[in-house]
């Protein structure tokens, strides 16, 4: 006998151990199945599972496991990223606290060490996947720094060297002053900072006592300031055009240029343009010729290496010796001490409170700086024209296809790609520089040799490239070097291109575009069919989750309290097309609510002898219960395989909820209760084979997204053996023949019984207290179904009896319709009609003063335009909410006129 309740703590750990060391999960590459490939986002190895983890793997396993089921040969793809500054961040923060450092260590050390702690400690993620109940085809795990899969970086690295699609350049970077680093845009996170706007007044030179005025919020860079811009429309500055300005406190000239950049709407309508260490700054002075020294050495400090012999006085306008004094100051102090010796020569006209996006990077937390350096680079344009095609031309298809435009916007204004990163860990630029600075790019140090004895006429000494590639180069490979290339092995053949990514709207460009580019670049194909694009986890408000708000959900937490099952339900049930999933505490301990349904219904049954039976035919049932339920078994497998194709996971699971909870539960099991309680007639007979055969539908049909409750039941019940539902077909719909007017007879029980509840609901009568159903101008059908399901409608309904309406109608009834008959139940006696009347017209008043009040606030357009987003539609939702209630309480005192 089945336990009272479900133990997840008690069967996930043993049951999943199972699944594993059986091989449930691996891939079949000799089968003659069609192949299934989904590849993982692969997780840094840094990482533990977070709720964005959690909403990806879950609908990722849920289809893999869905289309194992149908027979196909399924491989998830498995393995963690290098994660190059996460990783770093973590053994140098170690190798703090011990005492030591990297630089310290040396290289060849710290990267040993790093191994070390991937050895100890990393991949941690990896089991806790396995505990949300992953069924990734572990022994194919992989690692972005694998030989393998360094082999393939290596050679995708000197082929587009060679073909001139990668090349060395000097451009602006986001740039890390704490790793002292370049990092890229999806390292960076944009905080609201306070602060100033400082107005910088700057003397036009030969016009005595004439200024521009220019506002900053980063007076410290003006050190580099190359030119004064402003539009060329603005009148105000027009006869300036062309002319120089003294740039204070270094005397240098700088033209004053016009420029679409400038906003004469914003701050004093002139901006200063400093080239080196602002990306529009940068894009000004290429379009001017500027010169484009950096003041900001690779700690952000000031340096001025760059702009040293142009410091001069003018006439007192200018103090190059209070400039020197800034030589390796820290940004901030050097702001300070300029804003104050701005303020000392009267060059500080004022500063105004300024609020603005300030970004910092992710992992150190260190303001970024953009920064001028030479940096490796891929000729990202050239690559992205294929990937455009395979999206135009539909062989790559995005769900929801509205993210197909964010996908055209982005690499149609697709920037060269800066992939080499000044860090130790990850995979090292394959290029050698010789004493000249001549670059050789080889696959190892002895063919660089070769190149350089060709290229000097004699062997010589050579210099490693210190600069390691971008963690998303190595990951732009993944549909293909972890299948092995660039050996042309089998599993390649098979398994690419895969069918489906499932991945997240943010790395559409950072992640996505690049397997596109590279997979097409390569292997000469698209990486993979469809892209499924689902949106962020949100709190149960819709606001964004984080650790200073305290709504973030730990899923592992999550799991702990209510199991896996319920959270993977929960998951699938709230993820829609093209919308955020709302998800907090109280949905995930709803949906074990689900879990708890399931697992009793079990009980129930197998305490009413239900167990499998051998040859069950669909077709042979007679009863109208059992062909009802069988009924909707079909339709509801046909209608769950077509949201699982669609990628409708929140439709799948509603499916599969309605039928569960109260088409085989409230319904099917509470109107067999009476024939189990008839003991072994032909009729309880066939009512237990029915309800087996749709038990074990049930498990096969919720596997997928319940996958330890299901296969729990599967065994106990004896549909197979434990750890085998994993592999069990996938039900097939079996429409019966006829079975319309079982439908029909039963539908119509559901709704007469389901009227009769609303009315005592509405009317507030007790339970204890049992009323008649008196029926008007009803069919001799309807008589005589009220007949035959009398005892039904008596338990289930709270009913007395069901007679024809015969004479008057009683006083103090409350009728409703049901198809053509008018149900006539007399209340008089039973509740006190005109307390109810009362209590309704209260409620509805009630109600409506709160429609009033939301109706009032969305109409007011300075609330709409001020409130977020997520406040406006929760503020829509509530309004529904009350309308939906105030058609309700309207409805039932209509039945009481």
């Amino acid at each position: 006998m089945l336990d009272k309740s479900f133990s997840p703590d008690g069967t996930e750990t043993s049951l999943y151990a199972l699944w594993e060391a059986s091989g449930a999960f691996s891939a079949r590459p000799g089968s003659p199945a069609k192949p299934y490939t989904i590849m993982i986002p692969p997780p840094n190895v840094t990482g533990t599972l977070h709720i964005g983890h959690a909403l990806t793997m879950t609908l990722q396993d849920t289809l893999i496991r869905w289309r194992r089921m149908q027979g196909r040969d399924t491989l998830w793809q498995p393995g963690t990223d290098h994660a190059g500054i996460a990783t770093q961040l973590v053994v140098e923060r170690m190798l703090q606290k011990e005492g030591t450092s990297r630089q310290e260590m040396g290289r060849d050390a710290f990267i040993e060490r790093v191994w070390e702690w991937k050895a100890e400690s990393g991949g941690g993620i990896t089991k806790q996947l396995r505990r949300l109940g992953g069924s990734l085809d572990w022994p194919r795990e992989r690692f972005t720094m694998d030989d393998g899969l360094s082999d393939a970086v290596k050679e995708v690295f000197v082929t587009l060297y060679r073909e001139g699609l990668i090349y060395r350049d000097r451009r602006l970077v986001n740039w890390d002053p704490a790793f002292r680093s370049a990092i890229s845009d999806l390292e960076v996170d944009n905080r609201e900072t306070r602060g100033n706007l400082w107005y910088i007044r700057y003397p036009v030179e030969g016009q005595p006592g004439r200024t521009i005025t220019v506002a900053t919020t980063r007076p410290e860079t003006m050190l580099g300031d190359m030119a004064v811009a402003v539009h060329p429309d603005d009148e105000r500055f027009a006869d300036l055009v062309g002319r120089n300005v003294i740039l204070p406190l270094t005397g240098r000239r700088i033209p004053i240029v016009a420029d679409e950049h400038s906003d004469p709407t914003k701050g004093s309508g002139a901006v200063k343009i400093t080239p080196a260490h602002d990306f529009n700054d940068f894009e000004v002075g290429r379009r001017h010729g500027l010169d484009m020294p950096s003041v900001l050495d690779e700690e952000a400090r000031i340096t001025l290496t760059e702009i040293g012999d142009e410091l001069r006085a003018e006439d007192g306008l200018a103090d190059p010796a209070f400039v020197r004094t800034l030589e390796g100051m820290p940004r901030d102090e050097a702001r300070k001490a300029m804003v104050a010796e701005l303020e000392r020569l009267e060059w500080l006209e004022k500063v105004e409170p300024h609020t603005n996006q300030v970004p910092h990077a992710e992992r150190s937390g260190a303001v970024v700086e953009p920064r001028l350096t030479t940096q490796w680079y891929c000729d990202a344009k050239t690559l992205a024209g294929p990937a455009i095609d395979a999206v135009e031309s539909g062989r790559i298809e995005f769900v929801p296809r509205q993210w197909e435009n964010t996908f055209y916007a982005w690499m149609r204004d697709i920037q060269p790609w800066c992939i080499s990163r000044q860090l130790w860990w990850g995979h090292r630029i394959p290029a050698w520089y010789g004493p000249d600075g001549h670059v050789f790019v080889a696959h190892d140090e002895a063919d660089a040799a070769t190149q350089a004895r060709a290229h000097y006429g004699q062997d010589t000494a050579l210099t490693r490239d210190a600069d390691v590639l971008d963690t998303w180069f190595s990951s732009a490979l993944w549909p293909f070097s972890t299948l092995g290339w660039p050996q042309q092995t089998p599993e390649l053949a098979r398994y690419y291109p895969t069918d489906v990514l499932v991945t997240g709207f943010d790395i559409i460009f950072f992640w996505v575009a690049r397997m596109m580019m590279m997979g097409l670049h390569f292997m000469k194909d698209v990486p993979f069919r469809t892209v499924f694009i689902h949106g962020l986890v949100r709190d149960e408000r819709g606001q964004k989750m984080s650790k200073s708000k305290g709504n973030g959900i730990d899923p592992l937490e999550m799991i702990d309290s209510y199991g896996a099952d319920a959270m993977r339900f929960c998951i699938c049930s709230l993820t829609g097309l093209g919308r955020d999933v709302k998800l907090g505490r109280r949905k995930v301990e709803e949906y074990r609510s689900f879990i708890t349904k399931i697992w009793n219904a079990a009980r129930f049954c197998e305490m009413n002898g239900v167990a499998p039976v051998a040859g069950f035919s669909p077709a042979s049932v007679q009863s109208p219960l059992g062909r009802w339920i069988l009924a909707e078994l079909a339709q509801a497998v046909e209608d769950a395989t077509k949201a699982l194709e669609a990628f409708r996971f929140d439709e799948y699971a509603a499916v599969c909820y309605r039928f569960v909870w109260n088409c085989f539960c409230d319904w099917f099991l509470e109107l067999a209760k009476p024939v189990f309680a008839a003991g072994d007639t032909a009729e309880a007979v066939e009512t237990r084979a029915v309800a087996a055969h749709v038990l074990g539908t049930i498990m096969r049909l919720l596997q997928p997204v319940t996958p330890f409750v299901t296969d729990s039941l599967w065994r106990h019940f004896g549909f197979g053996p434990e750890g085998s539902l994993i592999t069990a077909p996938w039900p097939q719909p079996e429409h019966l023949e006829g079975a319309s007017e079982a439908r029909a007879e039963m539908e119509w029980l559901i709704r007469f019984i389901s009227a009769i509840r609303t009315v005592r609901s509405e009317m507030n009568v007790p339970p204890s207290r049992l009323a008649p159903v008196l029926l008007r101008d009803a069919s001799p059908v309807t008589v005589a179904r009220a007949a035959k399901w009398s005892e039904a409608i008596g338990r289930m309904a709270r009913v007395s009896e069901v007679q024809p309406l015969e004479g008057e109608m009683p006083q103090g009834a409350a009728q409703l319709v049901v198809d053509e008959a008018t149900l006539v139940i007399p209340l008089a006696g039973i509740i006190d009609l005109a307390v109810e009347r009362q209590r309704l017209e209260k409620e509805c008043a009630k109600v409506d003063g709160e429609i009033a009040k939301v109706e009032r606030k969305l109409g007011n357009a300075d609330f709409v335009a001020r409130a977020k987003p997520e406040v406006v539609a929760e503020n829509r939702e509530r309004l529904e909410t009350f309308q939906a209630e105030r058609v309700r309480l309207k409805a039932a005192l209509a039945r009481i006129a």
